[in-house]
């Protein structure tokens, strides 16, 4: 009887610490469960925050574009009304008419130009700044953010 007691003994304290070990393994994968199964929502929450920047850049850039575009053709219109008018400067017969247009057509051209870059600023500013809000409204980590290379932006003529 004491044989068996201690059989009986010795498997229940076997079976109790299968038992807490069982419980444990349970534990540990519930546990686990739960903690992989709330990574795809964060992964997904990242995502969209991401996704959300990338709009905001996407909207950024066809502005910025937009803007470049419309910059372009008034400079290079400039530089055509600069040389009509100087060819029609060189066309006059005398020193005087001649001084008086070329005059003229450098000073016209400099307004367009000035024009033509404070357009420009203005609209690289505005989109830049419209950036900055929409991707702050993001909530996204700073670091997917490529705003630090806004250096690197073309500065007008």
């Amino acid at each position: 009887m004491f044989k068996s007691s201690l059989f009986i003994g010795t498997t229940v304290g076997f079976l109790a610490l299968v038992g807490v070990a069982s419980a444990q393994t349970i534990g540990a994968d519930m546990h686990l469960s739960m903690t992989t199964s709330s990574y795809p929502a964060m992964a997904t929450s990242t995502q969209a925050k991401i996704s959300c920047v990338g709009t905001a850049v996407a909207a950024r850039e066809a502005t910025l574009q937009s803007a470049m575009t419309t910059h372009s053709q008034a400079v290079n219109a400039a530089y055509a009304a600069r040389a009509t008018a100087l060819s029609h400067a060189y066309a006059a017969t005398s020193t005087a008419e001649v001084n008086a247009e070329v005059k003229t057509s450098w000073s016209t051209f400099s307004a367009s130009i000035k024009s033509a870059q404070k357009g420009w600023r203005t609209a690289k500013q505005n989109a830049w700044s419209t950036f900055r809000s929409a991707s702050h409204a993001c909530k996204a980590p700073a670091s997917i953010s490529d705003e630090a290379k806004a250096g690197l932006e073309v500065i007008s003529q």
